[in-house]
């Protein structure tokens, strides 16, 4: 892989690390996680808009989103599950704990996604050691929660 590309994710990870703790603080301010996730929505989006606009990416074509299979649309949904459960449990778990325990479910969750080519997707069986990796991550998280 690319080292500037692996640079990059990494700083996705980090950045991700960050939206928790201001999410968290932002949802003890507000006394409300659902509020505060709706701020990180909003401000999400005005960046997007904005980069959007940066960039004069044309709006998609109408008959182009009616490709997209009705669920393809759900995923926001998703992210705001996310996004409160990170807010409500990041002062109650601490970060580490928390963004550990998701590592691991989205890896569980991709496994099986990757398993069964997940709407379209090209599949990708679940061999040992792919199930032993997921088992490092899981005791890791063990490890981490301590």
């Amino acid at each position: 892989m690319n080292l500037l590309a692996s640079f990059v994710v990494l700083f996705a990870g980090l950045s991700l690390a960050l939206q928790q703790v201001l999410n968290a603080g932002l949802g003890n301010a507000l006394q409300s996680a659902r509020w505060a996730a709706f701020a990180s929505y909003l401000g999400g989006t005005i960046a997007l808009l904005l980069v959007l606009a940066a960039l004069r990416e044309p709006i998609p074509a109408g008959p182009l989103a009616g490709r997209a299979p009705l669920i393809a649309w759900t995923g926001g949904i998703f992210g705001a599950i996310f996004i409160v459960t990170s807010i409500f449990m990041v002062p109650r778990l601490g970060v580490a704990t928390v963004l550990t325990l998701i590592v691991v479910g989205q890896l569980l969750g991709s496994l099986a996604f990757d398993h069964i080519g997940m709407l379209g997707l090209p599949q990708h069986p679940v061999s040992l050691t792919r199930a032993l990796g997921a088992g490092c991550l899981v005791l890791g998280a063990a490890l981490v929660r301590g």
